[in-house]
């Protein structure tokens, strides 16, 4: 099972780490049922989000076998924060790395916002892997969305929050603040990075939930790694040709379920919509929802998981 194999209490739960080379060792968990007919990889969001315990409700461990993986850079791999070889290359080398360690020949994908823009950009490099595809708050490294998280959201629904981030951005840069920002972020001294990266996680966090009454966690403990790791990816347009996914989403003819919130004003429903129209295979649940997964959404999630051994349609 690799290095560093070791059982927890939990009996439907094993504990590994991978190496993948350029110095980077990804944190995984097999969870579940192992005698589970379709396997499920889970992708965090983010980039640079991690695993967290909240990600298992979705599934329920006697009927469904879940890998769990923290991407490189974050969540409890190492070395943590790294930028180096962290592309959406290498994570997209990494799903195939773990498939192959626990001898999965097909899989079914998972993931939300980052995590379904991962997922679709395997699928479509990899489709005789994939089984088939759950996603939600659907993103796809496109040039429009993110200039949508960048401006979009925020001039258009919190001009006050985007008012602020203008403030925290010097007066010649602020024709295109978020640009500054990602470089700062990236390649600013310390105390830049700092800045850059508070600034603009505070920005996106105040329009991830449909509640306007958000309040910035103080920077004094403010971990900004899983942020600089973000901007290092939507600096770059994700590592992909724009529109990359939608153009060649007719490619993908696996089974595809995506849940949507309504509401969602970091990734725009249209997107979701576009790639629901354009895959032959899609199936698309609206939600009144925000960004983040809400009881309705993670409902959906659960009794697509639930079905799942009678086959994935």
């Amino acid at each position: 099972m690799g290095k560093g194999v070791h059982m927890t209490s939990n009996p439907y739960q094993e504990i590994s780490t991978l190496d993948v080379g350029g110095g980077h060792a990804l944190y995984v968990e097999d969870w579940g049922n192992r005698s589970a007919k379709f396997p499920i990889i889970f992708l965090h969001g983010g980039p640079g989000g991690g695993v967290k315990d909240k990600h298992k409700r979705a599934f329920n461990p006697e009927v469904n076998r879940v890998i769990f993986f923290d991407q490189r850079g974050c969540g409890r791999s190492t070395p943590y924060g790294s930028l180096e070889y962290n592309t959406t290359d290498d994570l997209v080398d990494d799903i195939t790395r773990i498939a192959d360690k626990f001898g999965l020949e097909r899989f079914v994908l998972h993931g939300s916002s980052w995590g379904s823009a991962l997922a679709l950009i395997y699928a479509l490099r990899h489709p005789e892997r994939v089984e088939g595809l759950v996603i939600g708050g659907v993103f796809t490294g496109s040039r429009f969305e993110m200039d949508w998280i960048d401006q979009g959201a925020f001039k258009t629904f919190r001009p006050d929050v985007w008012q602020t981030f203008l403030e925290n951005t010097p007066v010649e840069y602020r024709d295109d603040p978020t640009k500054f920002h990602f470089d700062k972020a990236v390649n600013g001294t310390p105390e830049e990075q700092l800045a850059s990266v508070y600034v603009y996680e505070c920005l996106e966090s105040a329009v991830a939930t449909l509640d306007d009454r958000f309040v910035p966690e103080p920077i004094e403990t403010f971990d900004p790694i899983p942020s600089k790791i973000e901007m290092h990816y939507l600096s770059q347009d994700c590592f992909v040709p724009d529109r990359y996914v939608l153009n060649n989403a007719a490619s993908l003819t696996m089974p595809l379920h995506i849940v949507q919130g309504r509401y969602d004003m970091v990734c725009p429903p249209v997107t979701a919509y576009e790639l629901y129209q354009k895959a032959p295979n899609a199936r698309l649940y609206w939600t009144l929802a925000g960004h983040k997964p809400e009881h309705e959404s993670e409902n959906i999630f659960r009794s697509i998981f639930a079905s799942l051994e009678d086959g994935i349609v």
